[in-house]
């Protein structure tokens, strides 16, 4: 009974501001997109054999002869696609309404985390199928942490199994791709809790008064349902109709150590931290810089430890997140062409500079506030207890 209470709190009577649009259930819409994925990479488990010799027969063999197993191969592969693309919007949405700050830096801190994991899993994930451009992803990546001084060479030797990446390195990939989207699961759960402990951010930027509050059932769980079913049929019209539209031609043919491809490109979800790495000319620098480009975000509730409460501070924020978006889809795009001189002298002089300059900037402007006078704020933890024993 005490269970099915919490649950009830949670997903029934659990207040929400009555004032929140249809990006809010873009999380809700990532976390059956996980659970999705989970299923079908149990069932593609089953017959997926992670030996360097058979590996890519195995797919094959799936795609082929097994009762739906195209369907679920597909299902698996582009799913990793569409659980990026509601990622991405749901960080810029906490971005553009600013997620981050307290007292939800706890939700933030779990969110990158959650973040960092499923980019790791999806990595190793696009190993598996043992295609020319899995097995050149992989060695070209994990080179990175050669970078490492002095214990780096080490490390790569570990993590490949021996001296280049072989069956090893396939055996090792499979068992954490296989461990970690329940790892990344059990944070999903922590980063729900953690936001119905401290609240969702309000669109205007504070709690409102109680009265502004509702439950969470039925007002948000439709609008929730609407938008995982918009998602879903895009999701199964990409699935039935262009299953091979997010993946590389190259990674239908078997992996070969003898042939390096003309051009190496990861998934399109790493292609702006791609296009950050390949920018740099220095190589520990590179990794550093793509490194940098997402551990920064855990800086951001640091950065921003004042409200922006004067409009025009906000309207210059609002502006900035608009250039940054347009910023890493750019950097996505350099990300795909060729490394030639113009395309990263762009990245290493405009781009990338650009992208780091965006938590710069915002830094700086919300400092700017204490040269003006604005009327204190009320503590919004006050606010969540009284909203709290309105509706609770």
């Amino acid at each position: 009974m005490v269970l099915l209470k919490k649950v009830g709190n949670h997903l029934i009577t659990y207040p929400t501001a009555g004032n929140l649009s249809y990006t809010w259930g873009l999380g809700s819409s990532l976390g059956i997109f996980l659970g999705l994925q989970i299923v079908t990479g149990l069932l593609l488990a089953t017959h997926y054999v992670p030996d360097v010799n058979t590996a890519f027969m195995s797919v094959e063999h799936i795609m082929r002869d097994v009762s739906w197993g195209w369907l679920l191969r597909y299902m698996h592969a582009n799913g990793a696609s569409f659980i990026f693309i509601l990622m991405y919007g749901h960080i810029v949405r906490g971005l553009y309404h600013q997620s981050f700050r307290h007292p939800r830096s706890a939700v933030w801190y779990s969110g990158v985390t959650i973040f960092i994991l499923m980019s790791g899993t999806a990595f190793l994930g696009y190993v598996l199928p043992w295609g020319q451009m899995s097995f050149w992803a992989a060695t070209v990546i994990t080179n990175i942490i050669s970078v490492i001084p002095v214990i780096g060479s080490f490390i790569v030797v570990w993590i490949w199994g021996g001296f280049a990446v072989g069956a090893s390195t396939l055996i090792r990939f499979y068992t954490l791709h296989f461990l970690l989207p329940f790892v990344v699961a059990g944070l999903a759960v922590l980063h729900l809790l953690l936001l119905h402990e401290f609240g969702s951010t309000n669109p205007k930027g504070a709690n409102g008064t109680s009265k502004e509050w509702v439950r969470f059932t039925p007002y948000y769980f439709l609008k929730d349902v609407n938008m995982f079913l918009i998602f879903f049929t895009l999701f199964m019209a990409v699935v039935l109709l262009a299953p091979n539209m997010f993946g590389h031609p190259d990674n239908y043919i078997p992996a070969d150590p003898l042939v390096t491809p003309a051009h190496i490109v990861p998934e399109w979800y790493f292609l702006p931290f791609y296009a950050i790495l390949k920018g740099v000319p220095s190589k520990i620098g590179g990794a550093i810089a793509m490194l940098g480009s997402m551990v920064i975000l855990y800086g951001l509730p640091t950065f921003h430890k004042e409200r922006l409460t004067i409009y025009s501070y906000r309207l210059a924020y609002n502006l900035m997140v608009y250039i940054f978006v347009l910023d890493v889809l750019l950097l996505g795009w350099l990300g795909g062409q060729p490394p030639i001189q113009i395309y990263t002298t762009l990245s290493l002089y405009i781009l990338t500079p650009l992208y780091f300059s965006f938590f710069a900037a915002s830094f700086v402007l919300t400092r700017l506030q204490r040269l003006v006078i604005f009327p204190p704020h009320k503590a919004e933890q006050e606010r969540w207890e009284m909203k709290h024993e309105t509706i609770g």
